[in-house]
Parts: C-alpha cells; structure tokens; sequence
C-alpha cells in the first residue's frame, strides 16, 4: 500500500482541507522535511484554487483586488527542526520527555484533541520493533536518523503508510537509530513468539487511552 497514489492521496486531502487535526499535523511536518512532496502540495492547491474559481455559484465577499496582493516576497528559509509545523506544538524534539516502553523504544503522545493518536516514537541505533501488522492504517514520518523493514529503507523527510495487509519488521539504523512521527488509527497486532503477550498488553492499555 505505501505507494506513490497513497501519499498523493495524504497530500491532496490535506491541500483540500478534509484531514483531521493529527493527520493535518502529520501531513504539514511531511511537507516541511520533503521537498517534492511541497512541491506536488502546491500543484493541488493551485487545481483546488482554479476549481473554487471556476464555482460562480459561492457568492464572493467585498474584496477589491489589491486585498488579495502584497509586494512582500516572503523568503524561503532554510529547514530547522525548531521551526517546523511539529515543533510550534511539541517544541524542540531534544526537549522531549520521553516514555520508555521497553529497552531501546520510547514514546510520546502529544495532548491532542483528536480521534486519531498522534505519537513520537524514538529508536535507539539497532533497535527492532516486534513484527507486527495492523488493524487499520498506519502512518510513519521519519523525522531524524533512519530506520529499514522488509520493504525498504526509510530516511529524513520519508513516509511509509502501510495498512492491515502489511506486515513488517521495523529496525532502527546502527548508526544514529530513528525518531519518528506516527499515526495508528487502530490497535497494532503483534506476531511472534511474544505477540499474544502484546496483543493482551495492548488490549489492556486500550481501557486507560
């Protein structure tokens, strides 16, 4: 599923404005660290833009044209983590009080009225997830380090968007491990030989979300 049309799709419901707040935030941080994916983002604002025009149904509101100009060109600025759509709502990732959840794997969720999780997810260098699928989409943004699956290497600025037919392996670079950017919309489902084990523990963590 973590094809080209997938997060065209992501993209294109974000420039339409019919994601929720989590993925909105998910999306922007994607756009901010991915260059083309920015730039594919302005081609759909520019087909929503013409489309909204071409609607002579919407009345318009008493604008003259010079409401709509401005001879100011705001300068592109150079990526900075700290400026980044993430970091105005968690601050610097540095920063981060992280939850370990086991040996090598921390977590933190941010206080978001939303119904999907947004999660930070951080892998010390070698650090593998247990296998595991899901049971409804899951969204992964590589915000520093890399990390690689059976499908592939993912570094700074990549997503992987996998759903309940994907199951992976997920292993934190030797280097300089991962964090990463994530959302669940549903519990994850373990394999494995600790994978009933899991699948209970999350059961039961369900009931104090």
């Amino acid at each position: 599923m973590n094809g080209t049309v997938v997060k065209n799709q992501l993209i294109f419901d974000f420039a339409s404005g019919s994601l929720g707040l989590s993925k909105s935030i998910f999306a922007s941080t994607y756009l901010y660290l991915n260059s083309k994916a920015s730039s594919i983002h302005r081609t759909f604002e520019n087909v929503l833009g013409d489309n909204l025009l071409e609607n002579t149904d919407i009345p318009l509101s008493k604008f003259s044209y010079s409401d709509c100009l401005t001879n100011k060109t705001k300068p592109v600025e150079a990526t900075n983590d700290n400026n980044s759509p993430l970091s105005k709502i968690v601050g610097p990732l540095n920063d981060i009080k992280w939850k370990q959840i086991y040996k090598g794997f921390s977590e933190y969720t941010p206080n978001i009225d939303d119904a999907d999780e947004l999660k930070l997810i951080k892998m010390e260098p070698g650090t593998a997830a247990p296998n595991h699928s899901h049971g409804g989409k899951e969204y992964i943004l590589v915000l520093s380090g890399s990390f690689c699956d059976e499908y592939g290497t993912y570094s700074k600025g990549d997503i992987q968007i996998n759903d309940q037919k994907i199951k992976h392996t997920p292993i934190a670079s030797n280097d300089e491990g991962c964090i990463c950017l994530s959302i669940t919309e549903k519990d994850v489902i373990f394999f494995g030989r600790y994978g009933s084990f899991l699948n209970l523990f999350t059961f039961i963590r369900s009931f104090f979300k």
